[in-house]
């Protein structure tokens, strides 16, 4: 199983990037993907997460109106469109993934995925 992550890079201060995750191995159609980022010295945070079974999605409320999570029709790939970067953006960014569905409370916690993908950097330099 591999969730390979791509996209990430260095971008000016408002500036758009779209990072992609596909995955291969297994499908992950009835469960949920997501992403995470971490920050140099700090925890790992939810950033989205799309729930492929039930077809919902949700972004974190300090990303709403800048981030957008969304899928491809094979439920093979997750995409995040990220716009209006700021310097705090600047962290690797992971895709995870679970091939169960749950309450979306609880995919925001990144232990109850079992699935990663390698990170990718994204920097937001002003």
């Amino acid at each position: 199983v591999q969730l390979q992550a791509s996209g990430g890079g260095l971008v000016q201060v408002g500036g758009s990037l779209r990072l992609s995750c596909a995955a291969s191995g297994r499908t992950f159609s009835n469960g949920v993907m997501a992403w995470f980022r971490q920050a140099p010295g700090k925890e790992r945070e939810s950033v989205a997460h799309f729930r492929l079974s039930r077809g919902d999605s949700s972004v974190a409320n300090s990303m709403k109106g800048r981030f957008t999570i969304s899928k491809n029709a094979a439920k093979t790939t997750v995409y995040l469109q990220m716009n209006s970067l700021k310097p705090e953006d600047t962290a690797v960014y992971y895709c995870a993934a679970r091939t169960s569905d749950l309450i979306t409370g609880l995919l925001r916690d990144p232990r109850r995925y079992d699935y990663w993908g390698q990170g990718t950097l994204v920097t937001v330099s002003s």
